[in-house]
């Protein structure tokens, strides 16, 4: 499901009092590091509300039972300005520039803990896939790690190669051995 500002209970809910991976609210990827290490996890998570308020969704939610078990960040390539620099594995390559509203990103995950190694990110992929193409993207790309160090790792808050694969996501080049930019033609 989008993560509507209807949805914010969930989500916050899912993240909890620490905001998920080290109380980023997932702005890794949408603030400088000098930006996001200077604010408090109160700071990020506000920041974090303010953007589900102002749309479009930043990404989608999974639910099992009525609670949010996984999210997934995807959207344009331009919303999540620091996946683009270019020392990053994961900048655009010439042919899907970020300033191509259709050129979409899946650029984190997460789960609860007592989800993990079930399978919620095939599902959130599929589930992203349907929501990009709905929203006109016309690519989507991921740059996710070949492994972590175990399977059920916050670590992987890029996505495992294998779950991209599995998607029919193909890879494009590898940066940085074990982390490849991939892509999916929609």
């Amino acid at each position: 499901m989008p993560l509507t500002p209807e949805r914010w209970p969930d989500f916050a809910d899912l993240f909890g009092p620490r905001g998920a991976c080290y109380n980023c609210w997932c702005l890794h990827f949408r603030l400088p590091p000098k930006l996001r290490q200077s604010l408090s996890g109160p700071e990020k998570k506000e920041l974090m509300r303010r953007r589900v308020e102002e749309g479009p969704p930043p990404g989608i939610l999974a639910y099992a039972d009525g609670e949010a078990v996984g999210w997934m960040q995807v959207g344009p390539r331009a919303d999540v300005p620091e996946w683009n620099n270019k020392g990053r594995v994961s900048a655009p390559l010439d042919d899907a520039p970020v300033e191509d509203e259709a050129v979409w990103a899946v650029s984190c995950f997460f789960a609860r803990s007592s989800a993990r190694g079930k399978g919620i990110s095939h599902g959130l992929l599929a589930a992203g896939i349907d929501f990009a193409r709905a929203n006109g993207a016309r690519v989507l790309e991921a740059c996710p790690m070949d492994q972590a160090k175990q399977a059920k790792s916050v670590g992987l808050f890029v996505g495992s190669t294998r779950v991209f694969e599995a998607a029919g996501f193909q890879k494009l080049t590898v940066r940085k051995e074990g982390r490849p930019l991939m892509r999916l033609v929609l």
